[in-house]
């Protein structure tokens, strides 16, 4: 039997004001504009013990999302809202994968999820 439990939504907005606090102007306007109160989407079959896993923001077709076992921020595509298309294990705080989605919106290089963005 698995100790791991869910990250509650308390706990979710915790790191979200932590993160919050450390953006740039910019990056508070961008969060803003695609921010959404945090709600479960599903991911099978990780997200299926934790109920899913919180989004936070949607841009376009992509989801930024909190994945609790790996403890970390990940952007995601979707195909079907509600659905998370692709599982990522990143553990990245929230102002980093906010700050790497922003460089995607802004000049459309994704990087992949190897390291940071590429500076312009």
């Amino acid at each position: 039997m698995s100790s791991w439990k869910p990250i509650s939504e308390e706990q979710l907005w915790d790191l979200l004001n932590e993160g919050s606090v450390k953006l740039s102007t910019p990056e508070a306007r961008f969060f803003e504009a695609i921010r959404v109160l945090p709600h479960k989407w599903q991911l099978d079959p990780w997200g299926k013990q934790g109920d899913g896993f919180w989004v936070v923001g949607i841009i376009g077709q992509t989801v930024l999302w909190y994945n609790d076992i790996e403890e970390g921020f990940n952007h995601s595509k979707y195909s079907n809202f509600g659905t998370i298309d692709d599982y990522w294990c990143d553990q990245n705080n929230f102002e980093y994968a906010l700050k790497f989605l922003k460089v995607f919106a802004d000049t459309g290089i994704d990087n992949g999820k190897t390291g940071p963005p590429t500076p312009i």
